[in-house]
């Protein structure tokens, strides 16, 4: 019986919430729904307004730690003026004027801490929220996007995008709001003083922005060009590093170097024209800014000198106007990161909004798995692809059986597994486990019960404890000692400087074949399956490797439903069913003995494996 939870999430405490890393996948898909064409900026919006108030708060903090800079002009205006008026309190004046100034000065040490802190703790937390969405995304997404998309661009978005998302936010929090609140806060002081000046002040905004609209599309261009570049050479140079060992066998390391290249030239070519548009940018900004300060002097001077106002106040509204067009300049230096940031935005949505998920909500969450597997009716047809891999397939499997599928290279094998294993549901028909339609399975849950053994093993870099007990940190060592046993690992682990804590590098390198193989069969073995996925676990292996193996594989398949994809025939004598698979039918099924006494496809795939046994 399918069953519904309606429990709510309890409430964070308090230590909760300052180590909560949040999950934006949220609002990447609302600002989906709710933009037309789904803006980048929207989502950046979405993720500012989640954190208003803390923004608020870190703005106001800012706004304390600069307050020497924005009084500093305006006390020195009252000091020149006092000074030029004269008279017998002057000298107190000037004196008062200082000791203010000097408070606001030395108030910037705990401000600065303290905005600080706060700042970068908010600014972490957003960060490591980004990551936590893309790991969390990547983790549910289908293997068939995986497959699709090259490791070496998922690096890309990982690392160079999130990068440019930090600078986006630091360069929002450290200069786009303090640099706007500080405008604000000298143009309020500015007309207090003179509204004439003051008008003045505000053509400066409109001109700036002109800039900014008249380069907006180049950049943004631009970014997004560099970015795809980016993301192809990274993709390249992963694709590289796979291939060392094939390219250096056939003396190819010329080719590859130059194909790589090219594609670095691509980069670089593509880089020089961001980096040519940001200096064409900055500098027609830099000019337009020292020309409207120029002009702000001339006013204010014909100002003072026709008396309207003060010698002082004209140091005042210059300092205040420079300060204003730095301000605006350095909002608009910022903008191409800003555009590099809202680009990377786009780019991880790419990943987050992808709806090839593996889905569980809702679905059956299984307590057991007897291990009862049914193929009724089975099509698989990839997309795009002309002709089903799998057609029309029918097999009832009962617990405990040990089921060997044998054919020549794509005759559907392990589109069968994968299937099995849920990476993939049939286009046509139905696959039952225990009787329910695998669509209807919590996979997640379902594949607490599944184990499977691969031709290539996979391990990760740690030691081989660490590698057989994957995902099972409440093993003991006796139950430990024992898989080692049963895997045929103690063959070899004598040999190893430090046995089961002994570090194996990455993807096992300084292990052979065969060891790594039994560490896989031996993490299989440690999780009990009930079903149990062999793909061609000995094909890879030599003779007497291919014996330790198959000893482990032995005590592996003992009462567990069990499915054996076979290169070398002879490991599936004791098979209780064999099916030969061709172009995605099963043309035959039997026992070893009752298909070799037929003579027919199985016999003739007996007769080509012993000849090649015999050639090896």
């Amino acid at each position: 019986m399918q069953e519904q939870t309606t429990e709510k999430p309890k409430p964070l405490s308090k230590t909760q919430k300052r180590h909560h890393i949040p999950d934006y996948e949220q609002l990447f898909q609302e600002n989906a729904s709710t933009e037309k064409d789904g803006k980048p900026s929207g989502i950046y919006k979405l993720i500012l307004k989640q954190n208003r108030w803390k923004m608020l708060l870190s703005t106001l903090l800012g706004l304390i730690k600069h307050s020497p800079v924005l009084v500093i002009p305006l006390f020195t205006a009252e000091i020149i003026n006092a000074m030029v008026a004269g008279g017998p309190d002057t000298g107190k004046k000037i004196a008062l004027y200082c000791i203010i100034l000097s408070i606001f000065i030395v108030q910037n040490i705990p401000s600065h801490i303290l905005r600080e802190w706060y700042n970068n703790s908010m600014l972490r937390t957003i960060e490591a929220g980004l990551r936590n969405t893309l790991i969390r995304k990547l983790q549910h997404l289908s293997l068939t996007y995986h497959k699709e998309l090259e490791s070496g661009k998922i690096q890309a978005k990982f690392l160079r995008d999130i990068a440019a998302i930090e600078v986006l936010n630091r360069q929002f929090t450290n200069i786009l709001l303090p640099e706007i609140v500080n405008i604000l806060v000298y143009v309020v002081i500015a007309a207090s003083k003179s509204w004439i000046v003051t008008l003045f002040f505000a053509a400066v905004i409109p001109v700036n922005l002109l800039v900014i609209t008249f380069f907006k599309k180049t950049i943004s261009n631009a970014n997004r060009t560099f970015r795809k570049e980016n993301e192809e050479v990274s993709a390249k140079v992963s694709n590289m590093i796979d291939m060392i060992p094939i390219t250096k066998a056939h003396g190819l390391e010329h080719k590859e170097i130059n194909a790589l290249e090219q594609k670095i030239r691509q980069l670089r070519e593509q880089g020089l024209l961001v980096d040519k548009t940001n200096a064409r940018f900055g500098s027609v900004s830099w000019v337009i800014s020292q020309i409207m300060s120029l002009l702000c002097l001339i006013f204010t001077v014909s100002m003072a000198y026709r008396g309207v106002i003060e010698i002082g106040d004209v140091v005042m509204f210059q300092s205040y106007f420079n300060a204003i067009s730095n301000a605006l300049r350095g909002l608009i230096a910022i903008y191409p990161e800003l555009s590099k940031g809202i680009e990377s935005v786009d780019s991880l949505s790419e990943i987050i909004l992808s709806k090839e998920i593996e889905d569980n909500r809702g679905k059956i969450p299984l307590r057991y798995v007897h291990g009862t597997v049914q193929f009724q009716n089975v099509t698989y047809c990839y997309p795009k692809a002309d002709e089903p891999t799998i057609k029309d397939f029918s097999l009832s499997v009962e617990p405990g059986e040990c089921i060997a599928f044998v054919g020549s290279s794509g005759s559907g094998k392990s589109t069968l597994m994968n299937m099995i294993i849920g990476f993939m549901y049939p286009t046509e028909g139905q696959l039952l486990i225990d009787g329910k339609p695998i669509e209807m399975l919590n996979l997640s849950k379902y594949r607490h019960f599944l184990s499977v053994v691969p031709q290539n093993s996979v391990l990760f870099t740690g030691s081989i404890r660490e590698n057989i007990t994957y995902g099972m940190p409440k093993i003991s060592e006796e139950q430990l000692h024992n898989i080692v046993h049963l895997a045929n690992i103690d063959e070899f682990l004598g040999q190893l400087p430090n046995g089961l804590n002994t570090q194996v590098g990455e993807n096992g390198a300084n292990l052979s074949g065969g060891q790594k193989q039994r560490i896989s069969i031996a993490r299989a073995l440690i999780r009990d399956p009930k079903i149990l996925i062999l793909d061609e676990a000995t094909s890879a292996l030599d003779n007497i490797s291919e014996y330790h193996v198959q000893q482990a594989i032995n005590h592996l398949t003992k009462g567990r439903t069990t499915f054996i994809v076979a290169h070398r025939l002879s490991t599936i004598r004791n098979a209780d069913r064999i099916v030969v698979m061709d172009h995605g039918r099963c043309v035959e099924m039997g026992t070893y003995d009752e298909l070799v006494a037929k003579k027919g496809s199985f016999y003739q795939l007996k007769s080509l494996n012993d000849t090649l046994s015999e050639t090896e």
